[in-house]
């Protein structure tokens, strides 16, 4: 699987940012081939942040700044339900590193009444869980409009619990902080999938139950394809692509995918 995105700023005057944009390495996803490169040729640095995301730290210069980066990763297909189902891991037995993706983040308010309300008008009835993160993921994606432009930076999981309607990191963030309020570990993951209407770098979650993380797309009527993760982190404020200390201004995205023959199955 080949992913490719191509970011265009207008720089006003030298700004420092980090980004996220080079691909994890782990287990069902071996990086064949990757590139990054920031035009006009700048000094950059990299490092890790406190979730294993490998990170990249520049300073951009004024006028038009183009960063491109390129991978091709073999990559395994998002599991299929397994059988049986992965079932609720009591909080007394999760791991000490999994401990934060239960608690409310900047954009996943998993402690409000309001959310917890909708949390179990949908799923209290089921069996704790993967049948609870199913429902949550069947509801949002059933419930909740898909149209771009509809939100923005600031627009929070109890903003769509309310609006409906948003575009893939808002069908996240209100996945979150529902499985979140039931005491399910839950976290954004980014990236490419090859299984997009319209291309864009995506956003999913990811559950802890059964003793590992599983994978759950609201924005699918069925999660499916194949994915090349870049990050992931409690919410979005973890893993934007680009983090900007300075002015300067987005002017386009674009990003392209390509399933390769040959991935195994």
């Amino acid at each position: 699987m080949k992913g490719r995105s191509v970011i265009t700023y207008s720089v006003y005057a030298p700004t420092n940012v980090t980004t996220m944009l080079r691909p994890r390495r782990q287990d069902g996803q071996s990086i064949i081939q990757e590139g990054f490169q920031i035009e006009p040729s700048v000094t950059f640095s990299e490092f890790t942040d406190i979730y294993g995301n490998p990170c990249q730290r520049a300073i951009l210069p004024p006028g038009t700044v183009t960063i491109t980066t390129e991978v091709q990763a073999q990559v395994n297909a998002t599991k299929p339900i397994p059988n049986p189902v992965p079932e609720f891991v009591m909080i007394g037995d999760l791991p000490d590193e999994v401990m934060h993706y239960i608690l409310p983040s900047r954009y996943c308010q998993s402690d409000l009444p309001e959310i917890g309300k909708l949390a179990m008008d949908i799923a209290g009835n089921f069996k704790p869980g993967y049948d609870q993160v199913e429902e949550i993921r069947k509801w949002i994606h059933q419930n909740v409009k898909y149209q771009y432009g509809t939100t923005d930076s600031f627009t929070t999981a109890l903003d769509i619990a309310r609006n409906r309607i948003g575009v893939c990191r808002d069908f996240t963030h209100l996945a979150i902080a529902l499985c979140r309020n039931l005491s399910i570990p839950t976290r954004m993951t980014v990236g490419y999938l090859d299984k997009l209407q319209e291309m864009d770098l995506h956003a999913w979650f990811e559950v802890y139950i059964g003793g590992g993380w599983y994978t759950f797309d609201a924005v699918q009527q069925q999660t499916e394809g194949y994915r090349i993760e870049i990050a992931h982190g409690r919410d979005a404020a973890d893993v934007a692509m680009v983090t900007q200390f300075g002015n300067a201004t987005l002017d386009s995205l674009h990003v392209e995918v390509q399933l390769l023959e040959a991935e195994p199955a």
